[in-house]
């Protein structure tokens, strides 16, 4: 009786254990997906708001500090993968286009209409991996819809390889992208060089968050939705019974 009742107590035992570890993995699972895009757009970008608008740094020292991160990505990415990093790349280009266009002085207007070439930049960056055949901001929505599950990017893998209509919904998820922020780049500039200066320096503000919420909405409707409804497609495909 005491062998017995050891022996069920160590499987219950060992049943949690494994229980735990399952949870634990399923739990943690996603969170390192998430790594590249924190370490490649969202450090650099808020640590250039936080040093020029927390510790008051001038505009060109807060871009150059905050060209660190993405200068060490970009580097690494070349000597240790050998491949480059877009999101760090483009993300260092803006930076060192708003470093050059920094040391054009004076008029107020110019600085104003200076903020919309980060988001131009952006743009037509997108839009020329789409050109080019690699969406850049695949890196971006990839770990959202795949969320670190191995069964998930590996079906990600098969429709991106086989599936136009895939291949389509994710070139619009950059398409979509790439035109507002194109689209908002120009209108910060007609509205800094025909707005009053007071008024622009609030509604730029106004025009980059509406500008995000619509490329949240049209991207999502356009893209994310048909591709997530695609990979659960796909991985009910692969798990069902096979004749």
């Amino acid at each position: 009786m005491t062998i017995t009742a050891t022996e069920i107590s160590t499987g219950a035992t060992t049943r949690a254990a494994r229980a735990e570890v399952a949870t634990t993995a399923e739990t943690a699972g996603p969170r390192p997906s998430f790594l590249p895009l924190i370490v490649d757009v969202a450090v650099p970008v808020g640590s250039y708001y936080l040093l020029k608008n927390g510790f008051g740094m001038s505009t060109m020292a807060a871009l150059g500090w905050s060209s660190v991160v993405p200068a060490v990505r970009t580097v690494w990415s070349v000597v240790n993968e050998r491949r480059v990093n877009a999101l760090a790349a483009l993300i260092l280009f803006v930076n060192v286009v708003g470093l050059a266009l920094s040391l054009v002085a004076g008029d107020p207007r110019l600085m104003l209409a200076k903020d919309s070439a980060v988001s131009s930049t952006i743009g037509i960056g997108v839009l020329v991996s789409v050109r080019l055949g690699r969406p850049m901001m695949t890196q971006g929505m990839k770990p959202f819809l795949v969320k670190g599950d191995a069964a998930r990017a590996a079906a990600w893998d098969r429709l991106a390889a086989g599936s136009e209509a895939f291949r389509k919904a994710e070139r619009t998820f950059s398409l979509v992208w790439g035109t507002v922020l194109l689209s908002e780049c120009v209108a910060k500039a007609v509205g800094a060089y025909t707005l009053p200066i007071d008024t622009m320096v609030w509604l730029g503000t106004v025009v980059t968050i509406a500008s995000m919420v619509l490329a949240f909405l049209l991207s999502g409707r356009f893209a994310v939705v048909p591709m997530q409804k695609m990979l659960e497609h796909e991985l009910a495909a692969e798990t069902g019974p096979r004749g």
